[in-house]
């Protein structure tokens, strides 16, 4: 996911996509633990898309970033 298309989402949504990556990357790390994952450069992708979601959500706190309520 692009940075472009996370700064356009809402609070709530970003909020939705935190917990859906969070979940994924517990059941990457289960799969990868019982060796079934394939793509194990898929974990990375995930924790990146995380941290981006994060960022995005403290700088809407702080004020450094404004959310574009359309």
């Amino acid at each position: 996911m692009k940075a472009k298309e996370i700064r356009e989402l809402s609070n709530d949504d970003l909020k939705v996509k935190l917990k859906e990556g969070r979940t994924e990357l517990f059941n990457l790390r289960f799969q990868m633990a019982t060796s079934q994952l394939d793509n194990t450069a898929r974990i990375k992708l995930v924790k990146k898309d995380i941290a981006r979601v994060l960022t995005e959500i403290r700088g809407r706190e702080t004020g450094l970033l404004v959310a574009d309520e359309q």
